[in-house]
């Protein structure tokens, strides 16, 4: 049996068959878990959904939600309108969309995998592991709650972009999800920098990659996450990030668990000169 982790896919569905296959991915025996951004910006999220919900389904997957899986979900409900570049309208046309979204919108925010713990983009520097579990928690609660429209009608927001344990309601949801799907720098007091997109030797003054902050309380585990696709793929010790650009015309990722072994496939998608959320 192998357990694999898979970096973001954004809806290259041809390259995520390419790397199953590749990797001999066998349900019967295999387990496969992806850091989230299965949609968006590539050209058939639909079908990447359709893939990992079978084999989730299966008892044989599951994914974390990204940034884009939250936008999917947001404009669904009418919550927030597309921009130039989202081809979500694709998954919002589909006769399934109903069913596809509600099951992105049941997906975790944290997955633990043996020592193994998966997010989308990382962990505050306050956090333990523990507390980023507990955390992950109260937001997967309202997501799947019979509330969880009201829950996501004023999510979307930069403020407030420090954590504070004293934090309650909507302003401490915010910096929860803004925390597991959207940091990449921080500072060691856990405030988040939003603006800077670009690898970590961009540092903002004062700011440091969420992974590379002295203290940071979650530095005993093994973290696995995405989003980061300009910093590309890493592997140190306590951290692993597989966001290797498939949709910027890189590669899509894979990670054994069992020995770290990597395998990739190259993209089928044009060549960008710069990268996004």
């Amino acid at each position: 049996m192998s357990t694999w982790v898979i970096g973001d896919v954004q809806g290259c569905a041809a390259e995520l068959d390419a790397l199953l296959a590749l990797i001999r991915f066998d349900p019967a025996h295999d387990r496969v878990y992806f850091v989230g951004d299965l949609v968006n910006r590539g050209p058939d999220s639909a079908a990447v959904l359709r893939r990992v919900r079978a084999l989730q389904q299966q008892g044989v997957a599951d994914s974390v939600l990204g940034n884009h899986d939250f936008f999917l979900i947001m404009a669904h409900e009418g919550f927030s309108s597309l921009h130039e570049g989202d081809t979500l309208d694709q998954v919002l046309a589909q006769p399934d969309a109903d069913e596809l979204v509600a099951w992105l919108r049941h997906r975790p925010l944290l997955l633990d995998v043996g020592p193994h713990t998966i997010v989308h983009a990382g962990l505050l520097p306050a956090w333990s592991l523990a507390d980023a579990r507990t955390l992950a928690r109260e937001i997967e609660r309202e997501l799947r709650g019979p509330d969880y429209q009201d829950f996501l009608r004023s999510l979307f927001g930069n403020e407030p972009r420090t954590w504070h344990e004293a934090l309650s309601g909507l302003p401490r949801h915010r910096v929860i999800v803004n925390a597991l799907a959207r940091l990449r720098f921080c500072t060691a007091f856990s405030e988040i920098d939003f603006r800077e997109k670009r690898d970590a030797s961009f540092a903002p003054a004062g700011f440091a990659p969420w992974f590379a902050l002295p203290g940071r309380r979650s530095a005993g585990g093994h973290v696995l996450a995405g989003h980061w696709s300009s910093e590309g793929l890493r592997l140190w010790p306590n951290v692993s990030l597989l966001d290797s650009g498939c949709l910027w015309g890189g590669a899509l990722t894979a990670l054994r668990l069992e020995d770290r072994a990597v395998f990739q496939v190259p993209s089928r998608q044009p060549l960008a000169l710069t990268t996004g959320d």
